[in-house]
């Protein structure tokens, strides 16, 4: 989930997805050669280590692995408990019982991989750019992340539809579908793809946060799972702290692994800007001090 114009809002309504984020990068510097050529380390990459863990790391393909087996060995269970839904009890407001199945999952880092981007960033020493995330989308390139595929086509096969609840702005979604169904994931109608912008009568979109599609969602279906890399993916944050997304989840902890299935994103999220006060418009050397002042080295 992803979008730089709307980092404003972060400071007062978070939040959802997978996808607004502006990655904490350096300021501008020279190249990598210019820098190994004066003798001088280039300046650290927050997103460095995260980056090169998620696209290289036998251990990524492991965790995404897992979650989506042990998805899909729950998946008989939700099918036959017709009361069985997974929505935040504050958002649905009509019977389930007779609804057919659907699953929501979010998109980035859910189920495709755009750590390609990500590596562009790095490597161009520079943040978050929305012209170069819309080129990385148009290029419809992402690959479908482990046990992707294999668990939302078989759960298509029974008879659920899959909902790709997205930050990725509306305006992508003709890219965005084109490349989920090149990834080999099922999509038969693009109103499958909600993708933020998306008009939900009667509910007021607060930000990037997805409270009001996933009710669009709820008003025909009973919702199996969700799936997302955010807090924001599964309910809406009303402050983004730490203690904020703590309070959050808190009234949902034995749907982990049942209902709710959280993938791993060390590289971006609503997460980094809840550990420096939401403020983007900090330069990226006090933001990096606010991150680490929150680390824990054991003596408190």
């Amino acid at each position: 989930m992803r979008s730089h114009a709307l980092a404003l809002f972060v400071a007062t309504i978070l939040l959802g997805g997978c996808a607004t984020h502006q990655a904490a990068t350096a300021d501008a510097t020279p190249a990598p050669v210019a820098a190994a050529e004066t003798g001088q380390d280039p300046p650290a990459d927050d997103s460095l280590n995260a980056t090169a863990w998620f696209q290289t790391s036998v251990e990524r393909d492991l965790v995404y692995t897992a979650i989506y087996r042990a998805a899909g060995q729950r998946l008989d269970a939700a099918l036959k408990d017709k009361g069985w839904d997974a929505l935040p009890k504050d958002e649905r407001n009509n019977d389930v019982s007779k609804l057919p199945p659907a699953i929501i999952v979010d998109v980035d880092e859910t189920v495709l991989d755009n750590s390609p981007s990500q590596v562009r960033q790095i490597r161009e020493r520079r943040g978050f750019d929305e012209a170069a995330w819309g080129a990385w989308v148009n290029e419809r390139k992402a690959k479908p992340l482990p046990g992707a595929t294999e668990f939302l086509n078989a759960a298509a096969a029974r008879g659920v539809t899959v909902f790709y609840i997205s930050n990725r702005d509306a305006s992508l979604a003709d890219a965005t579908v084109a490349n989920l169904r090149e990834a080999g994931f099922p999509l038969k109608d693009a109103s499958q793809f909600l993708g933020l912008g998306t008009v939900v009568d009667g509910c007021e979109q607060n930000g990037s946060e997805k409270t009001c599609r996933r009710q669009l969602v709820a008003g025909n279906y009973r919702v199996l799972m969700q799936f997302g890399d955010q807090v924001g993916d599964f309910v809406q944050i009303l402050a983004n702290t730490p203690e904020g997304r703590r309070a959050a989840i808190a009234p949902y902890m034995d749907w982990i692994g049942v209902r709710w299935w959280p993938l791993p994103n060390p590289v971006y999220g609503s997460w980094e800007p809840a550990l420096f006060g939401n403020e983007w418009s900090q330069a990226a050397g006090a933001r990096r001090a606010a991150k680490e002042a929150a680390l824990d080295d054991g003596s408190r």
